[in-house]
């Protein structure tokens, strides 16, 4: 986004939102726009999303879809704290406690949206919505000896964790086939046929293709390992 495009952002997702000072009444409203750009996303993939196509789906020109949204960009960014939606309330417990299902809900929805994993990156303006969540996280870690930024620098952990991990899932598809299972049969191959000159690499593939050794537990051990190491730095304070 350019310096107009990020006022635009943040007039769309902030408000306030006045109606037109002039032209016909206003039809629509900026939370169904958001919702039928995030149907078409879901459905179709992020490329399928369009002025046009958005228009078409609520039953309008691309011209009245104008008055509401400047361009793809804002809809895009709409679309974003529309799909993540307020933070859930916190849980009850210690940052631990709290943190642990924050970055599991976070992971939910980046796997019921994966097309966000593709538009949250790089500057940009985030929503009311989106921001609640790292308020919700940051917060959790009130009354440990972390400081502002190391607090910020322990949610940014989460969230890569989570984005990480769904970017796989995503990969993988619905019934885990894809690019990334099997580049691993080629791997396994390889070690199979080469495994004496990589040992320790060759043992890891063959614990991994056990039951419940697999890609599956990297969700798990990655959360785990990180509020582990946090738990150890705070603990150490």
């Amino acid at each position: 986004m350019g310096g107009k495009e990020h006022a635009d952002a943040v007039r769309l997702l902030w408000g306030p939102h006045p109606g037109p000072a002039r032209g016909p009444k206003r039809t629509l409203d900026l939370g169904r726009i958001a919702q039928a750009g995030i149907e078409v996303a879901d459905t179709e993939g992020l490329d399928a999303v369009s002025m046009q196509r958005v228009a078409a789906l609520l039953g309008v020109t691309k011209m009245a879809l104008y008055r509401y949204v400047p361009g793809k960009a804002e809809l895009i960014a709409l679309m974003v704290d529309a799909s993540l939606g307020p933070a859930p309330a916190p849980v009850e417990g210690d940052w631990r406690a709290q943190l642990d299902d924050w970055a599991r809900r976070l992971f939910t929805a980046f796997r019921l949206h994966p097309w966000v994993l593709d538009v949250t990156v790089g500057p940009r303006v985030m929503g009311p919505a989106e921001l609640s969540w790292m308020e919700r996280a940051v917060a959790a870690l009130d009354g440990t000896r972390l400081g502002g930024a190391q607090r910020v620098d322990a949610v940014v952990l989460l969230v890569n964790h989570a984005r990480g991990i769904a970017a796989q899932a995503r990969a993988a598809g619905p019934e885990g086939a894809g690019p990334e299972q099997e580049l691993g049969v080629v791997l396994a191959q390889l070690m199979q046929e080469h495994g004496e000159r990589f040992p320790a690499v060759a043992a890891a593939f063959a614990s991994a293709a056990e039951p419940g050794g697999g890609q599956d537990q990297a969700w798990e051990f990655g959360l785990e390992r990180i509020l582990d190491g946090l738990a150890v730095f705070i603990e150490e304070g």
